[in-house]
């Protein structure tokens, strides 16, 4: 029998709706193909705990099983999941393409809380030091192209979204918490995904010690416009976001937040967590990123860090505070920092000899403090729109336009 280390939920469970009464479903059955011709018809297809996989999966005889509406869907298909929690034995694979005019869709029917719970899929946690295959990777795991992911809650997965070699997706208003590795993963030849308002938290890796469970993960690959917005990470074992080896493309990063990472809340042994809140890269490999209007904040490392990736990186308008070590770290690229405020660091900013700055706090000197240091707004439930609460959290008292605004 196989016994599992206890779980602990290492942050706010933020915004979440009352599930609902659709029920649990537990071991999902072997994924059957899809008939021919089977919904061909049909732009919505519903999934409910209590349905059939044997129904036609309209709204009054739903499918009981997620991966059989996505077996089912074609470009344009809508699948709309009732509330409840689906905890399915094997991951949901996300295989198929819809197109720029006609993507699919995946959400909760009406805005119903919906939770895909990966505790009894493989390698929830894998052996310390093994691997997990690519195609096991992610409660979700996507592969295909013209996906619109909405609206749900993915938890205790290996991964809790995975994406390989994808482009063309939009990810809003997900949750992933308590995965067993990175909350969401995206890598190789991936481009032009959105992902927006992502909440990811208290993921970690007991395999590897927590050296690579990230808040948000897009490494190992290549591709132009991906967009980070929106997104709040933080009480990740590893890092809030990391760009590791993403090469020669620039991602866009605006109104993020990123805390609490690096801290061995899990009680894993040898602990090897970073804990950086952005980690722009790394091992050598250049690439142009841009994080604009951005927090990072009580992390055990760097706020935003460029951790050897030489690029030409633009950080404008971010605030870094309390971070053990540097609170903005440019020292090995050749960036350009522009109105960033860095107050009660371990150190406030290197720049070293190729990056340069200005505009910044400690270009300008002085004595720098807040209107506010209560992050319980900025931190707490999200608007209806899935936004980022409006809060005076670390605003300059004196006005001066530096740093990040929400």
């Amino acid at each position: 029998m196989r016994v599992k280390p206890a779980i602990r939920s290492t942050g706010l469970l933020v915004g979440l709706l009352v599930m609902s009464s659709a029920g649990s479903v537990h071991a999902a059955p072997a994924r059957p193909a899809p008939e021919a011709g089977s919904q061909a018809a049909a732009s919505d297809l519903y999934v409910a705990g209590n349905g059939s996989d044997s129904n036609p999966g309209t709204l009054a005889a739903p499918l009981k099983t997620i991966q059989r509406a996505v077996d089912l869907a074609q470009a344009g298909t809508t699948i709309q999941i009732r509330g409840g929690t689906y905890a399915p034995a094997t991951n949901i694979r996300l295989l198929q393409s819809g197109t720029a005019s006609q993507p699919i869709t995946l959400r909760g029917y009406n805005g119903e809380h919906v939770v895909i719970d990966g505790e009894n899929m493989p390698y929830t946690p894998g052996a310390v030091g093994s691997t997990i295959p690519r195609a096991e990777r992610g409660a979700v795991h996507i592969e295909g192209e013209y996906w619109r992911l909405s609206g749900l809650e993915i938890i205790h997965g290996p991964y809790g979204v995975f994406g390989a070699d994808t482009s063309h997706n939009v990810f809003d208003r997900l949750v992933t918490r308590d995965n067993y590795e990175s909350g969401f993963h995206l890598q190789g030849a991936s481009s032009d995904n959105q992902i927006l308002n992502l909440d990811s938290y208290g993921n970690r890796d007991p395999r590897k010690n927590g050296e690579s469970a990230d808040g948000l993960a897009i490494k190992e690959g290549s591709g132009s416009g991906n967009v980070v917005r929106g997104a709040r990470l933080w009480n990740n074992s590893d890092d809030g976001l990391d760009f590791w080896m993403f090469d020669s493309s620039p991602i866009l990063v605006e109104n993020t937040l990123a805390w609490g990472n690096g801290f061995n809340r899990w009680n894993l042994p040898d602990y090897q967590g970073d804990g950086n809140g952005f980690k722009m890269g790394g091992n050598g490999v250049a690439a142009d990123h841009t994080v604009r209007n951005s927090m990072a904040w009580g992390n055990s490392a760097g706020g935003f860090v460029d951790n050897n990736n030489p690029g030409k990186m633009k950080i404008d308008h971010c605030t870094a505070w309390k971070n053990a070590k540097t609170g903005f770290d440019f020292s090995r690229s050749s960036s350009t920092l522009t109105k960033n405020l860095a107050v009660a660091n371990g150190t406030n900013a290197s720049l070293g000899s190729n990056s340069t700055g200005s505009g910044n706090s400690w270009n300008t000197g002085g004595t720098w403090s807040f209107v506010s240091t209560d992050a319980s707004v900025i931190t707490g439930a999200r608007t209806a729109a899935g936004a980022i609460p409006s809060s005076t959290f670390l605003r300059p008292s004196s006005g001066a336009d530096v740093g990040a605004r929400f």
